[in-house]
């Protein structure tokens, strides 16, 4: 073999593992990063899961709690409410009776519809219970959420399905006048509309793709947990059973995909929805830290939904703008994670 044979079969071998390395590199570059092996356990803890409130058909009922008796579910505030009396001094309803008597769905159109009795044992007001006793009760349905105002067929609504429950425990029902009720509603519509807040914040990488279990890995060192739908990390409340603080999200495909370590998600979504969540919990607070904390891990940057990278200037800003939208909610008795604050910005 000549000398030149030897030099271009060199020249040929130096080329091909240039290019078996390039391959490597860029088969290792494009692989989404992978969740690192976590220590072995003698127990593993149960995972936990995002907290579930219930069927939204029920949704303005108030919650089961043993112990001290609880007030009324509605409020003038953001219900309609008809007064329901009892066809006699001395008229008792069972639970049994109320619960045959109920609608069978908790709305009237796409608002929240409730009947309590007043409970002649506790002397207080709650949703008709098997085995007690009423004196009287009240029918509600609630002037706005976010699909909008209540209506004039919405209220028509509400009436038809109060006084067949009235007719079928020999009661008569007391009607607020309708014109009046959904003039409110408009007004307080319109309040709720320009003071609901959602933020949400984009955490792109900057090189490497991830994986789904990557991210989850990132997320559950900052205090996430899984949600009921895939693709969905929850932050939970401090208190059981409330909101999560924030969201993270991913696309549900790549978390539902036969091999999720090979999906590659390129963009996580952080939300939070203000009024849902106390001001105690300092949420845009940990929202910053969040994103800052998994843009730091994940080799990303934090940026709004149209790509534009979020300045600490422009954090600030938005910080000064939420203590006073939540001062405006305080005054107006609906502070942000209140029961009727989650109710109204539903």
């Amino acid at each position: 073999m000549s000398n030149l044979q030897i030099g271009l079969a060199i020249a040929g071998g130096v080329i091909l593992a240039a290019v078996v390395a390039h391959g490597a590199w860029s088969s290792r570059r494009n692989t989404p990063r992978q969740a690192a092996p976590e220590p072995e356990r003698e127990l593993a803890p149960a995972p936990l899961r995002e907290p579930v409130l219930g069927d939204d058909e029920h949704e303005s009922q108030p919650l089961s709690v043993p112990g001290p008796a609880r007030r009324s579910a509605m409020d003038s505030l953001i219900d309609v409410i008809a007064t329901v009396a009892l066809d006699g001094p001395n008229m008792v309803v069972s639970g049994e009776a109320a619960i045959a008597a109920m609608p069978a769905t908790r709305r009237a159109g796409s608002k929240p519809f409730a009947i309590e009795g007043y409970n002649l044992s506790t002397l207080n007001w709650e949703s008709p219970v098997a085995g007690h006793r009423y004196g009287g009760f009240q029918a509600g349905v609630q002037l706005a959420n976010r699909s909008g105002a209540l209506n004039e067929i919405e209220y028509s609504e509400f009436v038809v399905k109060t006084q067949a429950f009235a007719d079928a425990i020999n009661a008569t029902p007391e009607f607020p006048e309708m014109l009046e009720e959904v003039a409110r509603a408009r007004e307080l519509d319109q309040f709720a509309s320009a003071h609901d807040a959602q933020l949400g914040f984009t955490i792109r990488a900057r090189n490497a793709s991830w994986s789904p279990g990557y991210v989850q890995q990132n997320a559950a060192r900052l205090g996430f947990v899984a949600g009921v739908i895939p693709g969905r990390l929850v932050l939970p409340a401090s208190v059981d059973g409330l909101a999560p603080v924030l969201v993270l999200s991913f696309d549900s495909q790549a978390a539902l995909a036969e091999d999720p370590a090979q999906s590659a998600i390129r963009d996580i979504a952080l939300h939070l929805d203000v009024a849902q969540v106390d001001r105690s919990e300092q949420p845009f607070e940990r929202m910053r830290e969040v994103a800052a904390g998994l843009a730091q891990a994940m080799e990303g940057v934090v940026t709004d939904d149209n790509g534009q990278l979020l300045t600490a200037q422009t954090m600030d800003q938005i910080g000064s703008e939420l203590q006073v939208l939540y001062d405006t909610l305080e005054q107006r008795d609906l502070a942000a994670g209140s029961l009727l604050a989650r109710r109204l910005f539903a």
